[in-house]
């Protein structure tokens, strides 16, 4: 049974980063796609990154150039790096293992202004 457990996340100022990190078990991470959502109050969840088996990356265009999403194997765990946040940032971050429909208990991040 795959398991996405969730850390990082809390309140920054804008212009502010922080780091989100979601860690497997039950699975071997490399071999699947991982992507990172998030969700606004009152808004769709929307997404944010992805990084492919593959190694590729891919990401929304409000954040290209701010994020970064990387991973570490031998922890089993995916990053999500949050450089320059800005208020419309502000929502509950998840992460996400598509091919077995997994996500994580979800992060608050909160960025005021």
């Amino acid at each position: 049974q795959v398991q996405l457990v969730q850390s990082g996340g809390g309140l920054v100022q804008a212009g502010g980063s922080l780091t989100l990190s979601c860690t497997m078990s039950g699975r071997t991470l490399n071999r699947y796609d991982m992507n990172w959502f998030r969700q606004a109050p009152g808004k769709e969840r929307e997404f944010v990154a992805g990084f492919f088996w593959s190694g590729a990356t891919s990401y929304a265009d409000s954040v290209k150039g701010r994020f970064t999403i990387s991973r570490d194997n031998a922890k089993n765990t995916v990053y999500l790096q949050m450089n320059s946040l800005q208020p419309e940032d502000t929502g509950v971050y998840y992460c996400n293992l598509p091919a077995l429909g997994s996500n994580g208990q979800g992060t608050q991040v909160t960025v005021s202004s």
